[in-house]
């Protein structure tokens, strides 16, 4: 019998998700503020202190790819509460750490298990919860996906601050190992799956098949990379504002990531802006956004600087939700592995991010990270023009 909506069951196995999803994603964004103090006490650069962030990001879109599947074979509720484990030990290990490379390591151990709640929260709701129950729940853990994200750099910013950034690992890895107990007991057994068996073959031709599709492609392809840009202009702006002549402290570093909210706010209208204009053009005009907001952040006050990342974030994931609906009605079969294919697309483009702004940086500063940012969002303007062209004939 399925999970009904309202139901006792219902409410323990979605907030047992929800908490496993805001732990992940508070862990996976915790060390975006840290990224100066880390640089300073490992006396590592710019672009090498950034890769404690992407390497998390570029690990996590890679181990889609094979825990996706692999739950389809061996069940979700298992391997969803071994990777929540996996995180709690990884991030604890990190802070116990000494060295960079060391600190790097863990860093991508922890990338791959924090892949597990998103490879597999989704498929465990559709397998055990009736249809109503299904929808509710995924607004709740989309939510909570946004929520820890803000959680985590804020949390990880203060204790920074106040007791060095160690303890902002261990205090993420002790709450993690805590919930994880929760879900280990919250989380009721599956009884609606059934094993498939699992064909290499057949997943690589649904993937070639979706990257073969010029459609899916450029959508894939534009949110790649809009979250690259979207993502990596928090990181050097944490550079600027740790310097003079702002030289603000860690913990009002984490303060700038409340900006998400607004993102939050953009993925909630999102439906009812689709229902006036056809999605390609929502596309645009949150791209417009985006390059809007970039070149306002360019006054440089603080005040103007918070409104620029406001506009930005509400542009970002109104594009985001919009191109999420979007991949899973255009694609003509196999719609799970195309939405997941287009997740590494995501989580990719914010690995490479970095990569592509830090010649910018060098040069030019944050003027130069504004440059290459609205490069790129025109880019991205021009393929949801094409794609518009595409849906229209």
């Amino acid at each position: 019998m399925m999970i009904a909506l309202s139901s006792p069951a219902y409410w323990r196995a979605t907030l047992a998700l929800c908490l496993a999803s805001f732990l992940v994603f508070a862990n996976l964004h915790a060390v975006q503020p840290l990224l100066p103090m880390l640089a300073q006490h490992f006396q590592v650069s710019e672009l090498a202190a950034n890769w404690l962030y992407t390497l998390a990001t570029l690990v996590l879109g890679l181990a889609l790819l094979v825990l996706g599947p692999l739950s389809d074979i061996l069940g979700r509720r298992g391997l969803l509460l071994l990777t929540l484990f996996g995180v709690a030990f990884s991030t604890l290990m990190m802070a116990w750490v000494e060295g960079y490379q060391a600190l790097l390591i863990w860093r991508a151990v922890q990338g791959l298990f924090l892949a597990g709640v998103p490879a597999v929260a989704i498929a465990y709701m559709s397998d055990e919860f009736s249809p109503q129950a299904m929808v509710a729940a995924v607004g709740l853990y989309i939510a909570a996906n946004s929520l820890g994200g803000i959680v985590g750099r804020l949390l990880s910013a203060y204790v920074a601050e106040m007791w060095g950034w160690p303890m902002s690992f261990a205090a993420l890895g002790g709450m993690t190992w805590i919930v994880a107990f929760f879900v280990l007991w919250a989380l009721p057994s599956s009884r609606g799956f059934v094993p498939v068996p699992w064909h290499l073959k057949t997943l690589l031709q649904h993937l070639y098949e979706h990257l073969k599709s010029p459609t899916l492609l450029l959508a894939f392809l534009i949110g790649g990379i809009n979250f690259a840009i979207f993502l990596n202009q928090y990181t050097y702006i944490t550079f600027v504002l740790h310097e003079p002549p702002y030289s603000l402290p860690t913990a009002w570093l984490g303060a700038l990531f409340l900006t998400y909210l607004s993102g939050t706010l953009a993925s909630v209208l999102s439906g009812r802006l689709l229902q006036r204009f056809r999605p390609e053009q929502c596309m645009r005009m949150a791209i417009t956004l985006l390059i809007l907001g970039s070149l306002l952040s360019l006054h440089g006050t603080l005040p103007l600087l918070t409104v620029a990342f406001l506009i930005n974030s509400y542009g970002f994931f109104w594009c985001h939700s919009v191109l999420s609906g979007w991949v899973g009605r255009h694609a003509q079969q196999a719609k799970a592995s195309a939405s997941a294919l287009y997740l590494v697309f995501y989580y990719l483009g914010a690995s490479l991010g970095g990569l592509y702004l830090f010649p910018f940086w060098q040069q030019w500063q944050w003027s130069g990270v504004v440059l290459g940012s609205c490069l790129a969002f025109t880019l991205t303007a021009g393929m949801a023009y094409v794609l518009a062209r595409r849906s229209c004939s």
